[in-house]
């Protein structure tokens, strides 16, 4: 019988999160991410419940109304600038910029539009107003490490050492 997932369990897994609308994955993680069921809260509660009882092999879909989560679309957090007023390393899409207000608030605004004449950017969590699903693929299911437990996921152990013997292609 193989295990299956409970508190104290390390567990490994891919995912995607999918655009229910569209059906475009709009982000993947495909180098399994590991954590300690019950004691690392690396995904949200309500995804770590759907992941109880499950074990290696199993694919989830768990959908997610992204309003619930980050909250509806605010479109003050939608600034848009002439283009010589963004110094040249932010003029990129995709781009992060970090902000502070008056009050010494911070937030991230990520480059979302740009012309020859203008920047975009938005404060908004890029899934708000989405419904999406959360397609998870479960790759290890085994009991934790009293290390794993007490770091809430996997311990890095040293590299070790080949001597120079393997030859990366790059």
């Amino acid at each position: 019988m193989s295990d299956l997932i409970e508190d104290g369990k390390f567990v490994e897994l891919t995912y995607e999160v999918i655009d229910q609308k569209t059906g475009h994955v709009l982000s993947a993680v495909e180098f399994p991410l590991g954590y300690v069921h019950g004691y690392n809260d690396v995904l949200a509660p309500y995804v770590l419940k759907q992941l109880e009882g499950k074990a290696a092999g199993d694919v989830i879909e768990v959908p997610i109304d992204c309003n619930k989560i980050f909250g509806p679309r605010d479109e003050s957090l939608v600034f848009t600038d002439r283009i010589e007023n963004v110094p040249e390393e932010y003029r990129k899409l995709g781009t992060t910029i970090t902000m502070e207000n008056a009050k010494g608030e911070v937030k991230n605004f990520i480059v979302t539009r740009m012309d020859d004449e203008t920047l975009t950017v938005d404060g908004n969590n890029p899934l708000c107003g989405r419904e999406v699903i959360f397609k998870l693929k479960i790759v290890t299911v085994r009991d934790a490490t009293e290390e794993e437990i007490e770091a809430g996921g996997p311990v890095e152990e040293e590299a070790p050492d080949l001597g120079g013997a393997i030859k990366l292609p790059f």
